[in-house]
């Protein structure tokens, strides 16, 4: 076990004693954020270049499960600074080792192209407006994605995609607005971010699409939004956990109105759990598989293919659609207990709910998977 899995799990009890005010407040607090930091757990992604931990990926995802088995909102914050971390390994050093060399760093943003980029004289002029920047207001560096625009026309991809890149500024110079009224992961700020003209130099942008790392480690060899989609899953496998337990200790208490049986000790109950309880199991297995699998090919200095690319977006979108059918299977059988808000399984499923739609992790994703499995063209760009 590493010391950043190790970290996550001592810090449980402090996750879980700030998820109400989270949820209350819209956001993860400054205070339990700097702790999240100190303990390394946005630094798993940052290349050891440049003092970040440069984890295996099965210790990163081991890491932000068990921050959301305490929070699902806790652990979607880790899981978005962490993955953010994973620019450095594009920047160039001297601009890598300026945003990251800060142990205490926290950085986030959003991948989607929902900004403009103009370019002339080597700096970007950036405008835009992105939703579901989680965590933003902890973060000390942002980065919105954004289509590159010359001669007033979209610069193409040779794919026929717009070519779009992140834009990397301090988060000083955008605009956060509170957006973020939402069903489920209240706790995480996804506010909308905004900048209006906005220059970025060119050096300080990366493109996920066409850009290689600059680091070599075996960590770089996986696919970025490979990676992203396994933290979503991640974040979703922590928060079945969570449900579990509160599940278990509500059974093993409640009684019918007449009487009698606790929900645990009922067979109808017993059936119903030992099935959710094989699938979610099994689900997190192919994930741990298909990453064992992917790392072995990194570790040896290769690329990972685009079969082991498919395999780990069907396992991380495997993982998270049965989550949410765990934790709503667990809501169901908790009976009326389970509206109330003083009881966290409703938290539980509204959080797992809304993990599903990340794109990532979306039903479309079958389709792209599938596409793969069956042999036929593909673009793998986003794989």
């Amino acid at each position: 076990m590493t010391s950043a899995v190790t970290a996550a799990r001592s810090l449980q009890p402090r996750i879980r004693a700030a998820a109400n005010e989270a949820e209350q407040q819209r956001r993860m607090s400054s205070g339990l954020a700097h702790d999240l930091a100190e303990a390394g757990l946005f630094r798993m992604l940052v290349p050891r270049s440049i003092g970040g931990l440069e984890l295996d990926v099965r210790a990163i995802l081991e890491a932000i499960e068990a921050v959301a088995e305490a929070d699902a909102s806790a652990g979607w914050c880790v899981m978005i600074g962490s993955t953010t971390g994973l620019l450095a390994a594009y920047l160039p050093t001297d601009l890598s080792r300026d945003i990251y060399g800060d142990p205490m760093m926290i950085t986030g943003g959003v991948v989607a192209p929902m900004g403009k980029a103009i370019l002339a004289n080597d700096t970007y002029s950036v405008t835009g407006r992105w939703r579901w920047t989680s965590g933003g207001q902890n973060c000390g560096w942002l980065g919105g994605g954004a289509v590159i625009i010359e001669d007033g026309q979209m610069r193409m991809l040779p794919n026929g995609m717009p070519d779009h890149r992140m834009m990397i500024f301090p988060a000083a110079e955008a605009e956060l607005i509170d957006t973020w009224h939402t069903a489920g992961l209240c706790g995480t700020g996804s506010l909308d971010m905004q900048v209006k003209g906005l220059r970025v130099p060119r050096a300080r942008s990366v493109s996920l699409l066409v850009d290689k790392p600059v680091e070599e480690g075996a960590l770089y060899a996986f696919p970025a939004f490979g990676l992203l989609a396994l933290g979503i899953a991640a974040v979703t496998s922590g928060n079945a956990r969570g449900a579990a337990a509160e599940f278990m200790a509500l059974a093993a208490n409640k009684k019918t109105a007449a009487g009698g049986k606790t929900l645990a000790q009922r067979a109808p109950v017993q059936v119903t759990f030992a099935q959710a309880e094989a699938a979610l199991r099994g689900a997190r297995a192919l994930l741990f598989e298909e990453v064992e699998a992917a790392w072995a090919g990194a570790q040896q200095g290769g690329a990972v293919s685009m079969a082991q690319r498919a395999a780990l977006r069907l396992a991380a979108t495997h993982m998270a659609r049965t989550a949410a059918t765990y934790v709503r299977t667990l809501h169901d059988e908790a009976g009326g207990a389970a509206v109330f808000l003083e009881n966290t399984l409703q938290r539980r499923l509204r959080d797992a709910q809304t993990m599903t739609a990340h794109i990532m992790v979306a039903p479309a994703t079958w389709e792209l998977t599938g596409r793969v499995l069956l042999g036929q063209p593909t673009d793998a760009s986003t794989l």
